[in-house]
């Protein structure tokens, strides 16, 4: 769901993701119609390393 986010609202992916300052500094971004695709592109890359994090929290718990 949060990938079909990244593509459509990059910016809402930060804030589901816990980073609200890189979701003003996408939105700002995405505002002009050059800068949807680096945007989408961040918020994909941003979504993916979350991703990791999770799960090597998970890995390391006991």
């Amino acid at each position: 769901m949060r990938l079909l986010i990244a593509f459509l609202l990059p910016w809402l992916t930060f804030f589901t993701i816990g980073r609200p300052l890189a979701g003003m500094i996408c939105l700002v971004l995405q505002v002009t119609l050059i800068g949807w695709i680096p945007a989408t592109i961040w918020a994909v890359y941003a979504l993916s390393q979350y991703n990791t994090d999770q799960k090597i929290r998970r890995a390391l718990r006991p």
